[in-house]
């Protein structure tokens, strides 16, 4: 069974199906059914595209992620904690992940999760109010943002204005269908670009059919 590196703490297992697999910060816990493997005595989570727009980026070809041991991860949209677990793993202990959720029911999973991997620290708010959580979050290497919410490059590009540091990076993901459900998704991640550029340098747009239908993710570096 071989392992072949995509990020930090990241591999891919090579063995007849190629998976995407996570160094599991909490040994022998999963978090939401996923998949474990054993290999040379460490343990692995299964990433799966269908459900991480993180991994489905990654099974699109992006490489070179800015996500790294030890980063600094500023994460809105956090839901029950799918994609933050997978980050967890792949900032390790002396990482942490600032991970913000406006849904109350979801933020108790959150907490919950953070009881188990303690490099994650859940914050109950709107991500388009900054300031009800400006005293908690420090500057961070990255933000990664995940939200259904219309104004989603603004409000990306307010929390990177405030909390990424100078030459950080982060990714967003458009739900085309949350901006403007009336025109074609072409349109709306073409605008979101657009948009993006006036403020940041925009590294690579991917369309994640067929793993997340209607969305994009759009990296992009903070010069």
């Amino acid at each position: 069974m071989r392992l072949e590196k995509a990020a930090d703490n990241v591999f891919w297992m090579l063995n007849g199906r190629r998976r995407l697999l996570s160094l599991n910060l909490a040994k022998g816990e999963t978090v939401y059914g996923e998949r474990l493997f054993t290999i040379a005595g460490k343990e692995y989570r299964e990433w799966m595209p269908n459900r991480s727009k993180l991994a489905a980026l990654l099974f699109k070809g992006f490489s070179g992620i800015d996500i790294r041991f030890g980063s600094k991860v500023l994460y809105l949209g956090a839901s029950s904690g799918t994609t933050v677990s997978h980050v967890s793993d792949i900032i390790g202990p002396s990482g942490a992940v600032y991970a913000v959720e406006i849904a109350e029911e979801m933020g108790v999973n959150l907490v919950f999760l953070a009881e188990r991997r303690p490099n994650i620290y859940p914050i109950i708010a709107d991500a388009s109010k900054t300031e009800s959580y400006s005293d908690f979050v420090p500057k961070c290497d990255f933000i990664y943002q995940d939200i259904a919410q219309r104004e989603q490059v603004k409000i990306f590009l307010k929390n990177a204005g405030m909390f990424v540091k100078q030459g950080g990076s982060g990714v967003i993901a458009i739900k085309s269908r949350s901006i403007d459900v009336s025109m074609p998704s072409e349109r709306v991640i073409s605008a979101a670009e657009r948009e993006l550029s006036k403020k940041c340098k925009i590294v690579r747009s991917v369309r994640l059919d067929p793993f997340q239908k209607d969305h994009a993710m759009i990296y992009v570096r903070f010069v």
